[in-house]
């Protein structure tokens, strides 16, 4: 079984910065891509970020230009550097890894506001 233990999140006020991170229990070269998703109150999970096993990377038209998804194989985790951070982006942000199967972490609060 896999675990994906995501941290970083909190509280910070609008056009301020925040860095995720999520450890994966296991080398993240066994993925075949690695991918961040959020949720809001009253909304779908929707896709952020993600990042495939070549280094391919895409993001959600919302966070086009200030979001940036990384990761260090060393430490088996995957980044996901947020700038600019307006209201809207205010949700509970989750890892998710595509292997054999697909795994998720227990997501971590992200609140932007005055």
């Amino acid at each position: 079984q896999v675990q994906l233990v995501e941290s970083g999140g909190g509280l910070v006020q609008p056009g301020g910065s925040l860095r995720l991170s999520c450890a994966a229990s296991r080398s993240i070269f066994s993925f075949n891509a690695m991918a961040w998703y959020r949720q809001a109150p009253g909304k779908q999970r929707e896709l952020v970020a993600r990042i495939l096993s070549g280094g391919y990377t895409d993001y959600g038209d919302s966070v086009k230009g200030r979001f940036t998804i990384s990761r260090d194989y060393a430490k088996n985790t995957v980044y996901l550097q947020m700038n600019s951070l307006k209201p809207v982006d205010t949700a509970v942000y989750y890892c998710h890894a595509v292997g054999v199967a697909g795994y998720w972490g227990q997501g971590t609060q992200v609140t932007v506001s005055s």
